[in-house]
């Protein structure tokens, strides 16, 4: 087999590995043609084309993760990962579980560990990797490697986030909030949602966003069904779409530009959170991007015209 033949094979664990330890499509696409680079260019053969890239993409993202933190810590308002439609890595046998690996919920709870303690949690914890693999990816003994796990396993176990675990209930309880979403029925929107959910938004300064995560199933059906309807009026639509795992949708403007893609979190027949990311600079992978601005402003002139007509009548 051709360098490259196995190097594509292995780019879909690669990018996967990249994703999880970064939360960024973009920072893992670019650490995965970094590690192709290496390979490409690399005096001898590995006797394992698996470990060699495996560590490599590992030891790439770790040093893209250390800087990154330091933007994030500057970031606009709430940080979210950049939504993902469909992880590349299949394995029917554990999708589940990688689907919930790869969820907004523990990908924010990855940002909590340090960035050995989560490289080492991601390949022991989702793609068990052996231990000498994974001391040889971060440059740690493989006993320092347990115990950079153990760490990492007692954060992760303090937040673990849980979902619904029957994927087609899930989806089922997504379709109704969307359409009550579309209907503007605030009645039938609170009804889904848990007392305590929070709906929370990442515009990075970038775009148009919530001043604060909005808390309470009262507040947020009143804020979603008086707003879908105006971006209705103005030929905003919505395709319900897996993102991260997770029931979502991608929102898409009168010329099919990408406006933001929203992700729900589904426990005991409830919606418990809703994270929406309308930076444009975490769109761009999903197509061409919307001028949220530009569709802020309409909408707002919607809702004056809208509250004219009120008084008026």
């Amino acid at each position: 087999m051709s360098k490259v033949e196995e190097f594509e094979e292995l780019r879909p664990l690669l990018f996967s590995i990249a994703y999880r330890i970064l939360g960024s499509v973009g920072e893992a696409e670019d650490a995965v043609q970094e590690t192709w680079l290496r390979f490409d260019t690399s005096a001898t053969r590995p006797v394992s084309a698996k470990g060699f890239l495996s560590a490599t993409v590992t030891r790439i993202a770790i040093d893209v993760l250390r800087s990154a933190r330091v933007r994030r810590e500057k970031y606009v308002g709430p940080w979210l990962p950049e939504p993902l439609l469909s992880d590349p890595y299949e394995d029917p046998a554990r999708a589940a579980e990688l689907a919930d690996s790869v969820s907004m919920a523990a990908l924010l709870l990855l940002e909590r560990l340090s960035p050995l303690e989560r490289s080492v949690f991601v390949l022991r914890e989702v793609f068990a990797f052996g231990f000498d693999e994974i001391a040889t990816a971060v440059g740690r003994s493989e006993a320092a490697c347990r115990q950079l796990l153990v760490r990492a396993r007692r954060h992760m176990q303090a937040g673990r986030p849980r979902f619904e675990a029957d994927r087609q209930e899930r989806q089922e309880l997504a379709t109704r909030f969307f359409e009550a979403l579309s209907q503007g029925d605030m009645g039938g929107l609170q009804s889904l949602l848990s007392a305590d959910i929070q709906l929370v938004g990442d515009g990075g300064g970038k775009a148009p966003q919530l001043a604060k995560t909005v808390v309470g199933a009262e507040n947020v059906a009143r804020l979603l069904a008086s707003v879908f309807p105006l971006m209705a009026r103005i030929h905003v639509t919505f395709e319900q779409h897996e993102i991260n795992g997770q029931p979502g949708a991608v929102f898409r403007d009168r010329d099919s530009k990408v406006l933001h893609a929203l992700a729900l979190d589904v426990l005991d027949g409830q919606i418990r959170t809703i994270r929406s990311v309308i930076n444009p600079d975490k769109l761009g992978h999903l197509g061409p991007v919307a001028d949220a601005w530009a569709i802020d402003e309409e909408v707002k002139w919607n809702r004056r015209r809208t509250q004219c007509r009120g008084r008026r009548l």
